[in-house]
């Protein structure tokens, strides 16, 4: 599919994509600058920043004509993208890729619809007008409505799946060979997140707990958010806070993950700019440190104290006594005890007053829990990218690493 469409755009910029091609020294500028702007801690906090400039401004992004606009110019710079640069196209043309070509299309247009209904619903309700949904009759017979709605999404969806199989190859292997490894090897497309959370936790967190907070999360939303309004109606005035938080944990926590581990990382699991050759050979990223190595090796050699040396707390005491964990993370035990146990209570009595008394201390300590292990991964990934960071605490003894 993208190799026919390849051929008849570079057929009409002159056979091989001359046209394309020659305009290669007008477009290395930017380029570069989508280059630089792939850094990680660019492009997260980018997106970052463009999904709050779409909270705040929904009303207006989601007019048709804007967001049609907005629609065209994406579908050019990544259509222009796959054609003009080799690269970009190689990634995008890998069968086991093309989901998620169809995963940002679908999460750009259902996101899209929902805020926009969000959006008349909000504006009908502050001039006093009925709701969208007002006065809609959602009942329906089980026969013929429904059977027949379910009969005619599965023809739809087996012939666009055969389809699929027809037009594209299956990304199958050869059987697994422990001397021919991938380079890089990539888990599939649905659980590329995951895979880039395994950079900056350990796998029983990236992969089991994190996973299973999420699932959690979504069971226990109706009975820690009590707030009636919104039920049965689109609306995003009367819900900022819980619609914001859910935004952020979906699109940036999960699909720009999905989309870093998918066109910026490359051989050895190193990071490339999206227009840039993924070369096997570069340099392996930086050995990173853990918040003890930082206290009791790169401080003492800082401040050049006399009475504080270098070193971690590791070697036998006096009497040959060695020391134990907890000595050599006890910066770690203090910064992790401060974030899980004394913030959420100087949250509660400052930003989080109103919440604290809408929910109660029960279902505080349940909200805490899931929204402050859903914001240390951001911290993480930013002190890693920015001090090369690896551990806010590391108890390798008893494998417990955070």
């Amino acid at each position: 599919m993208f190799s026919t469409w390849q051929t008849i755009l570079a057929s009409a910029g002159g056979g091989d994509g001359g046209f394309l091609r020659s305009l290669d020294p007008v477009l290395q500028p930017f380029k570069d600058l989508i280059n630089w702007l792939c850094a990680p801690y660019y492009f997260v906090t980018l997106c970052t920043v463009l999904l709050a400039v779409f909270m705040i401004g929904y009303r207006k992004f989601t007019k048709p004509k804007i967001a049609a606009v907005l629609g065209i110019l994406f579908f050019v710079f990544y259509a222009g993208s796959a054609i003009q640069d080799p690269n970009f196209q190689a990634i995008i043309k890998k069968p086991d890729n093309v989901p998620i070509t169809l995963m940002i299309i679908f999460t750009a247009f259902l996101t899209w619809l929902a805020f926009r209904q969000a959006a008349v619903n909000d504006e009908r309700m502050e001039r006093g007008e009925p709701l969208i949904e007002s006065g809609a009759d959602d009942k329906v017979l089980v026969w013929p409505d429904l059977v027949y709605t379910e009969l005619i999404c599965l023809t739809l969806c087996t012939v666009f799946l055969v389809v699929w199989a027809i037009v594209l190859k299956a990304p199958l292997e050869p059987p697994a060979n422990p001397t021919n490894i991938p380079n890089p090897s990539k888990a599939p497309w649905y659980f590329l997140g995951l895979q880039e959370l395994l950079v900056y936790f350990d796998p029983w967190i990236a992969g089991v707990l994190l996973p299973g907070l999420i699932i959690v999360g979504l069971i226990a939303l109706p009975y820690i958010d009590k707030n009636p309004l919104g039920n049965g109606y689109y609306t995003v005035k009367e819900r900022k806070f819980v619609i914001s938080v859910y935004m952020f944990g979906w699109v940036i926590m999960w699909i720009v993950l999905i989309i870093l581990g998918t066109f910026l990382r490359g051989p050895n699991w190193n990071l490339f700019g999206l227009y840039e050759t993924w070369d096997p050979h570069r340099p392996a990223a930086l050995l990173n440190v853990n918040v003890s190595d930082v206290f009791w090796v790169v401080l003492p050699d800082k401040l050049g104290f006399s009475w504080w040396k270098p070193g971690l707390p590791s070697e036998p005491l006096l009497g040959g006594i060695i020391a134990p964990f907890w000595v050599r993370e006890a910066p770690g035990l203090v910064l992790c005890g401060f974030y899980f146990f004394v913030l959420p209570v100087l949250l509660a009595k400052t930003v989080f007053r109103k919440i604290y008394a809408d929910i109660g201390l029960i279902r505080y300590i349940v909200f805490w829990t899931l929204m402050s292990w859903m914001f240390i991964v951001p911290i993480k990934m930013v002190l890693r990218w920015a001090f090369n960071m690896k551990y806010f605490l590391a108890i390798t003894e008893y494998f417990f690493n955070i």
